[in-house]
Protein backbone atom coordinates (compact mmCIF):
# COMPACT_ATOMS: atom_id res chain seq x y z
CA UNK A 1 0.00 0.00 0.00
CA UNK A 2 1.07 3.62 -0.46
CA UNK A 3 1.23 5.97 2.04
CA UNK A 4 -0.76 9.38 1.60
CA UNK A 5 -3.30 7.84 -0.49
CA UNK A 6 -5.02 11.06 -0.43
CA UNK A 7 -1.92 12.61 -2.99
CA UNK A 8 -3.48 12.91 -6.58
CA UNK A 9 -0.52 11.96 -9.02
CA UNK A 10 -0.76 12.95 -12.69
CA UNK A 11 1.02 9.72 -13.77
CA UNK A 12 -0.76 6.47 -14.71
CA UNK A 13 -1.10 3.54 -12.14
CA UNK A 14 -2.35 0.41 -13.66
CA UNK A 15 -2.75 -2.47 -11.27
CA UNK A 16 -1.78 -6.21 -12.28
CA UNK A 17 -0.77 -5.01 -15.63
CA UNK A 18 0.81 -7.96 -17.84
CA UNK A 19 4.28 -7.53 -18.14
CA UNK A 20 4.45 -9.37 -21.33
CA UNK A 21 2.99 -6.45 -22.98
CA UNK A 22 6.06 -4.60 -22.19
CA UNK A 23 9.33 -6.83 -22.81
CA UNK A 24 10.16 -7.80 -26.24
CA UNK A 25 10.66 -11.61 -25.75
CA UNK A 26 6.02 -11.03 -24.91
CA UNK A 27 6.48 -12.96 -22.12
CA UNK A 28 6.26 -12.45 -17.91
CA UNK A 29 3.27 -12.43 -15.17
CA UNK A 30 1.72 -9.37 -14.10
CA UNK A 31 3.10 -6.87 -12.32
CA UNK A 32 1.57 -5.95 -8.85
CA UNK A 33 1.16 -2.11 -9.75
CA UNK A 34 3.00 -0.36 -13.10
CA UNK A 35 3.50 3.59 -12.72
CA UNK A 36 4.03 5.77 -15.64
CA UNK A 37 5.12 8.93 -14.83
CA UNK A 38 4.01 12.42 -16.32
CA UNK A 39 7.20 13.65 -15.76
CA UNK A 40 9.90 13.87 -13.40
CA UNK A 41 8.87 15.78 -11.07
CA UNK A 42 5.64 13.70 -10.51
CA UNK A 43 7.81 10.76 -10.40
CA UNK A 44 9.74 12.36 -7.71
CA UNK A 45 6.19 13.29 -5.81
CA UNK A 46 5.19 9.09 -6.39
CA UNK A 47 8.33 7.67 -5.08
CA UNK A 48 8.09 10.33 -2.00
CA UNK A 49 4.59 8.85 -1.41
CA UNK A 50 5.83 5.08 -1.66
CA UNK A 51 6.04 2.67 1.15
CA UNK A 52 9.61 2.27 1.82
CA UNK A 53 9.45 -1.29 2.36
CA UNK A 54 7.66 -1.63 -1.39
CA UNK A 55 9.96 -3.14 -4.06
CA UNK A 56 10.80 -1.06 -7.04
CA UNK A 57 11.65 -2.24 -10.75
CA UNK A 58 12.55 -0.25 -13.59
CA UNK A 59 11.58 -1.14 -16.95
CA UNK A 60 12.34 1.03 -20.40
CA UNK A 61 12.02 -0.45 -23.54
CA UNK A 62 12.17 -4.20 -22.01
CA UNK A 63 14.53 -5.55 -24.12
CA UNK A 64 16.91 -6.95 -21.94
CA UNK A 65 14.45 -8.46 -19.23
CA UNK A 66 12.87 -11.54 -18.43
CA UNK A 67 10.19 -11.26 -16.31
CA UNK A 68 9.58 -14.60 -14.42
CA UNK A 69 5.99 -15.99 -14.83
CA UNK A 70 4.92 -15.07 -11.71
CA UNK A 71 4.97 -11.13 -12.04
CA UNK A 72 6.50 -8.66 -10.18
CA UNK A 73 5.79 -7.91 -6.52
CA UNK A 74 5.46 -4.34 -5.25
CA UNK A 75 6.06 -1.19 -8.22
CA UNK A 76 7.25 -1.06 -11.65
CA UNK A 77 8.06 2.11 -12.72
CA UNK A 78 7.93 2.64 -16.71
CA UNK A 79 10.02 5.84 -17.51
CA UNK A 80 9.72 5.49 -21.35
CA UNK A 81 7.86 7.80 -23.67
CA UNK A 82 7.46 10.01 -20.10
CA UNK A 83 10.96 11.11 -18.99
CA UNK A 84 12.22 11.69 -22.60
CA UNK A 85 13.74 15.17 -22.61
CA UNK A 86 16.67 15.52 -25.09
CA UNK A 87 18.59 18.57 -25.87
CA UNK A 88 21.63 19.24 -27.07
CA UNK A 89 23.44 22.38 -24.37
CA UNK A 90 25.03 25.36 -24.93
CA UNK A 91 28.62 23.91 -24.78
CA UNK A 92 27.93 21.04 -26.68
CA UNK A 93 27.16 18.19 -24.40
CA UNK A 94 23.78 16.20 -24.62
CA UNK A 95 21.50 16.10 -21.57
CA UNK A 96 18.83 12.80 -21.67
CA UNK A 97 16.82 11.40 -19.28
CA UNK A 98 16.12 8.13 -18.31
CA UNK A 99 13.17 7.65 -20.74
CA UNK A 100 14.55 8.47 -23.79
CA UNK A 101 15.69 5.86 -26.28
CA UNK A 102 18.85 4.85 -27.28
CA UNK A 103 18.35 5.18 -31.00
CA UNK A 104 17.20 8.86 -30.27
CA UNK A 105 20.23 9.85 -28.84
CA UNK A 106 22.13 8.47 -31.66
CA UNK A 107 19.75 10.84 -34.24
CA UNK A 108 20.48 13.96 -32.22
CA UNK A 109 24.41 13.20 -32.33
CA UNK A 110 23.89 12.66 -36.35
CA UNK A 111 21.92 15.28 -36.74
CA UNK A 112 24.65 17.67 -34.91
CA UNK A 113 27.17 16.19 -36.21
CA UNK A 114 28.63 14.88 -33.24
CA UNK A 115 30.71 11.18 -33.19
CA UNK A 116 30.77 8.36 -30.78
CA UNK A 117 27.65 7.68 -30.14
CA UNK A 118 26.76 5.83 -33.36
CA UNK A 119 26.99 2.89 -31.39
CA UNK A 120 23.56 3.67 -29.60
CA UNK A 121 21.49 3.39 -32.74
CA UNK A 122 21.47 -0.27 -32.68
CA UNK A 123 20.86 -0.56 -28.97
CA UNK A 124 17.18 -1.79 -28.53
CA UNK A 125 17.04 0.12 -25.06
CA UNK A 126 16.89 3.56 -23.07
CA UNK A 127 19.00 5.84 -21.51
CA UNK A 128 18.49 4.83 -18.24
CA UNK A 129 18.97 0.60 -19.22
CA UNK A 130 22.01 1.90 -20.97
CA UNK A 131 23.28 3.97 -18.14
CA UNK A 132 22.70 0.39 -15.85
CA UNK A 133 24.43 -1.77 -17.57
CA UNK A 134 26.90 -0.05 -19.36
CA UNK A 135 25.52 -1.08 -22.79
CA UNK A 136 27.92 -1.38 -25.87
CA UNK A 137 28.29 -2.41 -29.16
CA UNK A 138 30.56 -2.46 -31.98
CA UNK A 139 33.36 -1.65 -29.37
CA UNK A 140 31.83 1.04 -27.62
CA UNK A 141 30.29 1.83 -24.12
CA UNK A 142 28.19 3.98 -22.70
CA UNK A 143 29.80 5.29 -20.07
CA UNK A 144 32.74 6.36 -22.20
CA UNK A 145 30.73 9.44 -23.06
CA UNK A 146 28.99 10.20 -19.20
CA UNK A 147 30.05 13.50 -17.97
CA UNK A 148 27.69 13.41 -15.08
CA UNK A 149 24.72 11.89 -13.73
CA UNK A 150 21.27 12.85 -11.71
CA UNK A 151 20.02 9.85 -9.74
CA UNK A 152 16.37 9.35 -7.98
CA UNK A 153 16.17 8.17 -4.74
CA UNK A 154 13.23 6.35 -2.66
CA UNK A 155 12.37 9.32 -1.30
CA UNK A 156 12.02 10.90 -4.77
CA UNK A 157 15.18 13.16 -4.43
CA UNK A 158 17.61 14.23 -7.18
CA UNK A 159 21.39 13.60 -6.44
CA UNK A 160 23.97 14.53 -8.88
CA UNK A 161 27.07 12.36 -9.51
CA UNK A 162 30.72 11.94 -11.17
CA UNK A 163 31.37 9.18 -12.92
CA UNK A 164 34.27 8.45 -10.47
CA UNK A 165 31.82 7.57 -7.74
CA UNK A 166 30.53 4.43 -9.80
CA UNK A 167 32.51 0.94 -10.29
CA UNK A 168 31.83 0.74 -13.95
CA UNK A 169 33.07 -2.71 -15.77
CA UNK A 170 31.98 -4.29 -18.99
CA UNK A 171 28.02 -4.64 -18.71
CA UNK A 172 28.32 -3.93 -15.22
CA UNK A 173 27.58 -0.79 -13.53
CA UNK A 174 27.63 -0.80 -9.33
CA UNK A 175 26.03 2.39 -7.19
CA UNK A 176 24.24 3.51 -4.44
CA UNK A 177 21.70 1.06 -3.19
CA UNK A 178 17.61 2.46 -4.22
CA UNK A 179 19.03 5.12 -6.28
CA UNK A 180 18.41 4.94 -10.17
CA UNK A 181 19.62 6.57 -13.09
CA UNK A 182 16.73 9.83 -14.00
CA UNK A 183 19.11 11.87 -16.50
CA UNK A 184 22.39 12.00 -17.69
CA UNK A 185 25.11 14.37 -19.01
CA UNK A 186 26.73 13.42 -22.72
CA UNK A 187 29.63 14.62 -24.33
CA UNK A 188 30.62 14.03 -27.78
CA UNK A 189 33.12 15.17 -30.26
CA UNK A 190 32.43 16.83 -33.20
CA UNK A 191 33.03 15.32 -36.54
CA UNK A 192 32.32 17.42 -40.08
CA UNK A 193 31.46 14.09 -41.93
CA UNK A 194 31.08 10.55 -42.97
CA UNK A 195 29.06 10.34 -39.53
CA UNK A 196 25.45 8.98 -41.56
CA UNK A 197 27.60 6.21 -43.41
CA UNK A 198 29.18 5.07 -39.93
CA UNK A 199 25.93 4.37 -38.56
CA UNK A 200 24.04 3.22 -41.77
CA UNK A 201 27.02 0.56 -41.99
CA UNK A 202 26.53 -0.55 -38.24
CA UNK A 203 22.91 -1.10 -38.71
CA UNK A 204 23.16 -3.11 -41.75
CA UNK A 205 26.02 -5.09 -39.86
CA UNK A 206 23.50 -5.69 -36.73
CA UNK A 207 20.92 -6.82 -39.53
CA UNK A 208 22.58 -9.16 -41.23
CA UNK A 209 24.03 -11.25 -38.46
CA UNK A 210 21.31 -10.89 -35.80
CA UNK A 211 17.85 -12.30 -36.10
CA UNK A 212 15.57 -8.74 -36.68
CA UNK A 213 12.48 -8.69 -36.15
CA UNK A 214 11.62 -11.78 -33.81
CA UNK A 215 11.03 -12.07 -30.09
CA UNK A 216 14.23 -11.95 -28.32
CA UNK A 217 16.19 -9.68 -25.87
CA UNK A 218 19.31 -9.00 -27.62
CA UNK A 219 22.23 -10.64 -26.57
CA UNK A 220 21.59 -13.28 -23.43
CA UNK A 221 25.13 -13.46 -22.48
CA UNK A 222 28.37 -11.51 -21.53
CA UNK A 223 31.23 -11.93 -24.38
CA UNK A 224 33.98 -13.89 -21.48
CA UNK A 225 37.52 -12.23 -22.12
CA UNK A 226 38.86 -12.53 -25.38
CA UNK A 227 36.05 -14.85 -26.92
CA UNK A 228 32.19 -14.54 -27.78
CA UNK A 229 29.05 -16.00 -26.14
CA UNK A 230 27.57 -16.85 -29.93
CA UNK A 231 30.97 -19.03 -30.82
CA UNK A 232 31.22 -20.64 -27.56
CA UNK A 233 27.45 -21.93 -27.72
CA UNK A 234 27.48 -22.85 -31.20
CA UNK A 235 30.95 -24.72 -30.58
CA UNK A 236 28.83 -26.73 -27.88
CA UNK A 237 26.27 -27.80 -30.65
CA UNK A 238 23.65 -25.43 -29.23
CA UNK A 239 21.96 -23.93 -32.24
CA UNK A 240 18.73 -24.02 -32.84
CA UNK A 241 18.23 -26.09 -29.72
CA UNK A 242 14.75 -25.37 -28.12
CA UNK A 243 13.05 -25.71 -24.43
CA UNK A 244 9.37 -25.31 -24.91
CA UNK A 245 8.92 -22.53 -27.57
CA UNK A 246 12.37 -21.17 -26.35
CA UNK A 247 14.94 -21.61 -28.97
CA UNK A 248 18.48 -20.19 -29.78
CA UNK A 249 18.81 -18.73 -32.84
CA UNK A 250 19.97 -20.09 -35.89
CA UNK A 251 21.45 -16.88 -37.00
CA UNK A 252 23.07 -15.91 -33.61
CA UNK A 253 23.62 -18.23 -30.96
CA UNK A 254 23.49 -15.48 -28.30
CA UNK A 255 20.31 -14.43 -29.17
CA UNK A 256 17.14 -16.52 -27.59
CA UNK A 257 13.97 -16.52 -29.77
CA UNK A 258 10.42 -16.86 -28.36
CA UNK A 259 7.60 -18.40 -30.31
CA UNK A 260 4.18 -18.12 -29.67
CA UNK A 261 2.74 -19.46 -26.61
CA UNK A 262 6.70 -19.48 -24.80
CA UNK A 263 6.81 -19.20 -20.91
CA UNK A 264 9.07 -17.20 -19.09
CA UNK A 265 9.93 -20.76 -17.39
CA UNK A 266 11.08 -22.06 -21.16
CA UNK A 267 13.60 -19.22 -21.45
CA UNK A 268 15.49 -19.34 -18.20
CA UNK A 269 15.75 -23.05 -18.35
CA UNK A 270 16.77 -22.92 -21.88
CA UNK A 271 19.72 -20.19 -20.44
CA UNK A 272 20.16 -22.26 -17.63
CA UNK A 273 21.08 -25.30 -19.58
CA UNK A 274 23.37 -23.28 -21.82
CA UNK A 275 25.32 -22.53 -19.57
CA UNK A 276 25.58 -25.75 -17.66
CA UNK A 277 26.38 -27.23 -21.30
CA UNK A 278 29.35 -24.53 -22.09
CA UNK A 279 30.59 -25.38 -18.98
CA UNK A 280 30.76 -29.28 -19.42
CA UNK A 281 32.07 -28.59 -22.87
CA UNK A 282 34.29 -26.03 -22.99
CA UNK A 283 35.19 -25.35 -19.19
CA UNK A 284 33.82 -21.62 -19.54
CA UNK A 285 31.12 -19.73 -17.00
CA UNK A 286 28.88 -17.86 -19.09
CA UNK A 287 27.45 -14.69 -17.10
CA UNK A 288 24.15 -13.55 -18.20
CA UNK A 289 23.99 -9.82 -19.58
CA UNK A 290 19.66 -10.12 -19.43
CA UNK A 291 18.44 -9.47 -16.22
CA UNK A 292 15.63 -11.94 -14.91
CA UNK A 293 13.23 -10.54 -12.27
CA UNK A 294 9.98 -11.75 -10.64
CA UNK A 295 8.16 -14.51 -9.05
CA UNK A 296 7.98 -18.23 -9.86
CA UNK A 297 4.27 -18.93 -11.02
Amino acid sequence: MMMGEAITFRGQLLYEEPMSKHTSWHVGGNAERYYIPSDLADLQAYLAALDPNIPVTWVGLGSNMLVRDGGIRGDVIAPLNALDRLELLDDGSIYAECGVTSAKLAKLCLKHKLTGGEFLAGIPGTVGGALTMNAGAFGSETWRHVERVTMIDRQGRLIDRNPSEFSIAYRSVTCADDEWFASAVFRFAPRQAGLESGVRQMLQERNANQPIGQPSCGSVFKNPRGDHAARLIEAAGLKGHCRGGACVSEKHANFIISKPQTRASDIEALIRFIQKTVKQKLDVALETEVRIVGEDA
